[in-house]
């Protein structure tokens, strides 16, 4: 089963080409990137890494300052909206929260997770910036070409 899903894996990223899958990682990357960093205003969410240029296309760790939140927050996001919000680990485990933008993702996956973390955020009343969806939608929308 794993040499099969292997096989399926290379035949998507040839089919999709490999600098498009490189491309197409890099712009949910920024849109995710655009949506945390209008969070960050409500000062309780902030960036793991802190330079810009050092962070991943391949998932975005955000901190919560109010580590007691974190909990309820996923647990909001999986049980009323169907959505698993990855958690921290390593270090990171009962601090963090990630939001995964490689592999088999898509616009409207990203779109949809960051619409149920915004959810989440205002439900719990975790302090945050509004209009972090509307930021990555933007970012795609000038981004991606028609």
């Amino acid at each position: 089963n794993h040499l099969f899903g292997l096989r399926q894996a290379l035949d998507m990223i040839f089919e999709e080409g490999l600098e498009n899958v490189f491309t197409r990682h890099k712009l949910l990357a920024d849109a995710v990137r655009a949506a945390v960093t209008k969070w960050e205003e409500g000062q309780a969410l902030t960036f793991n890494i802190e330079e810009p240029e050092e962070r991943s296309d391949a998932v975005t760790t955000v901190l919560v300052k109010e580590k007691d939140q974190l909990t309820a927050f996923r647990e909001f996001c999986n049980k009323k909206c169907g959505v698993v919000i990855g958690a921290g680990i390593g270090d990171l485990t009962g601090k963090a929260f990630r939001i995964a933008h490689m592999g088999h993702v898509n616009a409207p996956m990203i779109l949809g997770t960051l619409g149920v973390i915004e959810v989440g955020l205002r439900a719990l009343r975790v302090p945050h910036g509004t209009g972090g969806v509307q930021a990555a939608i933007d970012w795609l929308g000038e981004s991606v070409c028609a």
